[in-house]
Formats: C-alpha cells, structure tokens, sequence
C-alpha cells in the first residue's frame, strides 16, 4: 500500500533532521500556548504549529516507534484514573455504552449519505471516511476494500484536528468548565524508583498483552489496562511525572500535524471543508445524545460529550484530563468506540455493499 500522507526522505539523517526540525516546532508551539493557559497547551500547541509549518511547505517527521512509546505513556497515565472510587461508579455506565452503538450507527449512516452523495465520494472511500474509528484501521480496512486511502486519511485526520481543537476551547469558554494546570502529575524528582518500575512494566507489558489479544488500539488500551488493573487494586497509586506526559503530549501532537506535509494545501482545503460540515454534524448528534442521556442516567452531559465525541482515544482522553472530567469514564467509552468500528465497520460493509461500489 502507498504511503497515507506524503513521502518519507530515505536515510537517517534526513528523517533525523526532519525528527528534529518537527520536535523543535511543536514544543515552540505548545510552549506558547502554556504561555497562553490554554487547555491541553502542549499537545494544541505543538499539533497546531506544526499543521500550519506542513501547510506551508515544511517537511515535517515523527517515526511510527517513537509516537507509539509516547501513546503507551499516555495509556499508562489514563491507567492512573481507574481508583477504586471510580470503579463503585461504574454501574452508570451500561447505558451510555449501550447507546454508543446508536451513536455510532447514526453518525456512519448519515455521513455516509453526505460524502458520497454531496461531497461525490465512491461509496467504499464515503463508508470508511464516515466511520469515527482509528484513522490507520480504516485507511488500511478502505484501501483493502477499494478505497483512496489518501481521501480517508485526509478526512480521518481533519476530523480528529478539528475536534481536539475545539472542544477544549468550547469546554473552556462556553461551558465555564476550570481547566487543571497542564502539568498533570508529580514531578519526577518526586517519583521513587519502584514506582518509576511499576509505570514502566504497565506500559511494556500493556502493549505486549494487549497485542497478543488483539484489543483496539492496543498500544494505548493495553498500557491503559494494564494502569488501571495497578491502580484499581492499590498497587501503585503514583502517575507518569509531567515533564515526560508534557513531552509524550508535544510528540503526539506534532505526529497529528506531521502528517500534513507534502499534501497540497488545495487538497487539503477542500477536504477539509467537507471535513467541517461532517464533523459539525457529527458534535451536534453528540450534544443531542448527552443532553437525552444526562438526566436518564445522572451523569454529566458534558462528560458524556467528551465520552461520545468522535476525537481520538488518547486525544479525548487527555482533554477529559486536563478538564478534571471524569476520565475513566471517557476512556472506557472511547475503547468502546473504536473496538466497535474496528470489528463492525468491515463486516457491516461487507454485508451491505456491492460489487460496483468496489469499482
């Protein structure tokens, strides 16, 4: 399969200077919106400076291995919020699970009409740009079934840019919700070695078990479960220190705008126009969802916002964090999520769609 977004440079050295020249931006970046006080400053930061560096022509890199160590740390930190506290309330939760898959079938079902009906993509390519899953999983799944895997890594990308980026600064300014400081966690002069070890045997055996059982997005979920199982049980009650989440957040974000470089920014634009639309559409179903489920299950709409909010695993689960929403919750619905698409998005097209749609 070609390349999702742009060509790699070959050899070490290019990538390494493109590696550097990527980090460099999106910690100026993310830098300048901690300086601001923003929400999620380190990742929006360094995942709008870059985006903008890659439109304008940049040459921008950040390796598969180093954004999947940086996710398992994540995971590891998301881990931390499963306390015992927060498993008790766990019995509120099979509603809005159960209704996810409504969520999800209505938003697939009418982005799918509007892509290839309006915007006038072929069906497979409308079908996997619609479904709100992991952006590889449905690149590789479309391009299998006859998609441009470019269109959908576009659309994919578009969406989860445009969701991350706006629904921290609405939770912010439209909802009054305080955001933490973006320093989440102890410092790492104040974490003791066993805790250090701890942390890091989540992670590494997080990702290996979550692999040989094939979870959904294995490399955040397996450290996230592996956390939490630690965590829920007393075993460890530390957390990842802040300076290496601040630096797993700059990586993450910078391999979101990264992945813009080399694309015409004509491309990209008209995408991401209809990339607006579905995604406007997409919150505004998510919004109908939670103010329907809030007073039916006793939760907060605005967590149940974030829990259904088609951003990705890792991105929705930090803007819980950094928000002081409830994270657990929105994790495990954001595990939910993809597994279901994951799964159910091929079979369902498989079952539904015809030989010409594949021509």
């Amino acid at each position: 399969m070609r390349p999702v977004l742009g060509t790699e440079g070959s050899g070490p050295a290019p990538l390494a200077r493109r590696l550097g020249r990527t980090l460099l931006i999106g910690t100026a970046g993310g830098a300048l919106f901690a300086w601001w006080n923003l929400p999620l400053a380190w990742m929006l930061g360094a995942m709008v400076a870059t985006t903008v560096a890659s439109l304008g022509g940049a040459r921008l890199h950040v390796p598969g291995p180093m954004r999947s160590i940086m996710v398992a740390i994540i995971g590891v930190l998301l881990g931390a919020s499963f306390t015992p506290e927060v498993l008790d309330k766990a019995r509120e939760w099979p509603l809005t699970i159960g209704c996810l898959v409504l969520h999800l079938g209505f938003l697939v079902g009418v982005l799918f009409l509007y892509f290839h009906r309006i915007v006038g993509l072929d069906a497979p390519t409308a079908y996997f740009s619609a479904a709100p899953g992991g952006l590889s999983e449905m690149v590789i799944t479309g391009a299998a079934m006859g998609a441009d895997d470019r269109t959908i890594a576009l659309v994919q990308l578009s969406r989860v840019l445009l969701v991350v980026l706006t629904i921290p600064l609405w939770y912010r300014y439209m909802t009054g919700v305080v955001t933490t400081p973006s320093s989440i966690g102890p410092s790492i002069s104040a974490i003791g070695l066993i805790d250090i070890t701890v942390l890091a045997a989540c992670a590494i055996a997080g990702v290996i078990a979550g692999r040989l059982v094939r979870l959904p997005a294995y490399r955040l979920s397996g450290p996230l479960l592996a956390s939490a199982v630690v965590h829920a049980t007393g075993l460890n009650e530390s957390a990842p220190p802040w300076e290496v989440v601040a630096v797993a957040q700059v990586v993450i974000g910078s391999a979101i705008g990264a992945r813009f470089s080399s694309v015409s920014v004509r491309r990209v634009l008209g995408l991401m126009a209809a990339a607006v639309v579905s995604t406007a559409v997409m919150l505004a179903a998510t919004v109908a969802f939670a103010l329907v489920l809030a007073p039916a299950t006793g939760i907060d709409w605005r967590s149940i916002v974030l829990a259904y909010a088609p951003g990705g695993l890792a991105e929705m689960s930090l803007v819980a964090l950094s928000l002081g929403i409830e994270t657990a919750f929105v994790a495990t619905h954001h595990v939910v999520r993809i597994g279901l698409i994951v799964v159910g998005a091929p079979l369902v097209f498989a079952r539904f769609g015809s030989p010409r749609d594949h021509a």
